[in-house]
């Protein structure tokens, strides 16, 4: 009841945009909850080729707003940026519906399927981060508070927003690994990409209809205003230039001129222009200044998004070799137990500021309860929680060394990776958004996705080193053998366990050298 109250405490905007976030997840997560098992039996790739394709794919998604950021803030308009991107994102699903109904297996289909995945990860590039940012340009301060309490107030409505964000996007993409697995499985994998396509159009018609009501609150404002001097500035050139070829019509031009004060020096909008240039180099430059400065802790982050790279796909194939029957014909797919991600997020996020921060705040004797830092040190000790029973189902898995192991064993896994993206994910969005300067704040909400794209590379490239020291001379036996029998994923995630350990310990070292919030 407590977080239905503060959800409406949003505007209307902000809700709109989380329900548009939210379509968006479901299509994201239509597309990628199964990919792995698309690459594997229709591709035809190994298991470790298609874990590698994916992660490089996820990867490449979560570092183009790291690009696509500092020139949102720089030059361009987060409103028009979205539309743009939602087109670029609607055309690549449009082209992966076309190249799963082709039903080849061709070169040219590898081709057009990496084109297709890679126009996706352009427009989510643009998209994602944009919209995160405009949504929470939506909030406004209230007019009527002092001036001391409207900045609490401010703060407590972005916490909210974030918080609400999250569940929003965790509630599409359930819908997206609990739906779309059964009817790509049971259907076919031509309606499985065209539903996220259709589901698209229908979130970019939402936004357009939002218009009108939209905050375009931007700090581009005063560029605009100074284009629109230099605009003014060159008509009033051309008014000199017909005053010094007609000197009969001189006399109306200066008269014109002095009505319009902005024309009167040409000279003053050069600089304005000139100027403009400069504060954006300067922007450039602080922008650069900023990422220095949070790189150690986006740092540390990095073994959080390897870890994060699991379920979508490592987990299926685990998932794949276990007992999957309910009743006599039906399979469970795998990729459908990601839902248990998001249902735990779904059920349990109310419960942080019902019961959590209250519980907190009495040991703690903190107002706040925990602070952003201590909120993600948390969701990381969770995760190597995740991991470590990940290796020890995955033992008892093979040690049966049969098909008798049930997959629900595998809930408790991704349960614990659900209740730490309560912790760590939104307090990373919470954390790079406030670290960052307000003319930066797409910046700051590409800095959080970049870990998970840097983190999805890390994710591949330890791949490819397991895979080559863990080989024999001829190629196989390697952890990730496509024969569940013989591969020893449970190694692979103790490494993980341990790697992440290892992280939090630096993390909260830094923490306490920076003294972070």
């Amino acid at each position: 009841m407590a977080g239905h109250k503060r959800f409406r405490a949003l505007n209307k905007p902000c809700v709109l945009l989380i329900a548009i976030a939210g379509i968006e997840r479901f299509v994201f997560k239509g597309v990628g909850s199964n990919l792995v098992i698309y690459l594997t039996d229709v591709m035809e790739m190994s298991s470790s080729s298609a874990a590698r394709t994916v992660n490089s794919w996820t990867g490449f998604t979560s570092m183009v707003p790291l690009l696509v950021a500092p020139l949102v803030d720089s030059y361009w308009n987060r409103y028009f940026t979205i539309l743009a991107s939602s087109f670029i994102y609607l055309i690549g699903l449009l082209a992966l519906t076309s190249t799963a109904l082709s039903k080849s297996k061709s070169s040219s289909t590898s081709s057009s399927l990496y084109l297709s995945l890679y126009l996706i990860s352009l427009g989510i590039g643009g998209y994602n981060p944009s919209l995160q940012a405009f949504g929470a340009d939506q909030i406004e301060m209230d007019d009527e508070m002092p001036t001391t309490t409207k900045g609490d107030k401010d703060s407590d409505k972005k916490s909210m927003f974030f918080q609400w964000w999250y569940f929003g996007v965790c509630s599409g993409a359930l819908l997206g690994v609990s739906i779309m697995p059964n009817i790509q499985d049971s259907v076919g994998w031509g309606l499985g990409f065209a539903m996220p396509a259709m589901a698209m159009v229908v979130s970019m018609i939402m936004f357009s209809c939002g218009s009108p009501f939209y905050s375009y609150s931007h700090v581009h404002s005063n560029d605009e205003k100074c284009w629109e001097r230099v605009i003014q500035a060159v008509k009033c050139s051309v008014a000199k230039f017909v005053r010094c070829k007609s000197d009969e019509k001189s006399s109306l031009v200066e008269l014109e001129l002095e009505d319009k004060p902005f024309c009167s020096k040409v000279e003053n909008e050069t600089e304005c222009l000139a100027d403009q240039k400069s504060n954006r180099s300067n922007n450039l430059l602080n922008i650069a200044k900023v990422v220095i400065k949070l790189l150690p802790i986006w740092t540390t982050l990095l073994m959080f998004a390897v870890i994060f790279q699991q379920p979508a796909t490592f987990f299926i194939k685990q998932g794949l070799s276990m007992k999957r029957n309910i009743g006599d014909s039906y399979k469970i797919p795998p990729a459908t137990l990601q839902s248990a991600i998001t249902i735990s997020i779904i059920l349990l996020m109310p419960f942080y500021d019902t019961i959590f921060i209250p519980f907190t705040r009495l040991i703690l004797r903190n107002e706040n309860g925990v602070t952003t830092m201590q909120r993600i040190g948390i969701g990381m000790f969770l995760s190597v929680i995740a991991m470590i029973f990940a290796a020890t189902v995955e033992m008892k898995r093979l040690e049966l060394n049969s098909e008798t192991l049930s997959i629900f064993w595998l809930l408790p896994q991704y349960i614990l990776l659900g209740i730490s993206d309560i912790f760590t994910v939104v307090g990373m969005q919470e954390f790079f958004y406030s670290e960052v300067p307000e003319g930066m704040r797409t910046m700051g909400i590409a800095l959080y996705t970049s870990v998970f794209g840097v983190g999805s590379f890390l994710s591949a490239f330890m791949v490819y080193l397991v895979e080559y020291f863990t080989s024999s001379k001829d190629g196989k036996g390697n952890w990730f053998s496509d024969d569940m029998k013989e591969a020893r994923l449970d190694k692979y995630y103790w490494l993980l366990a341990g790697a992440s350990s290892l992280s939090l310990v630096v993390f909260a070292i830094l923490c306490k050298i920076q003294k972070t919030r």
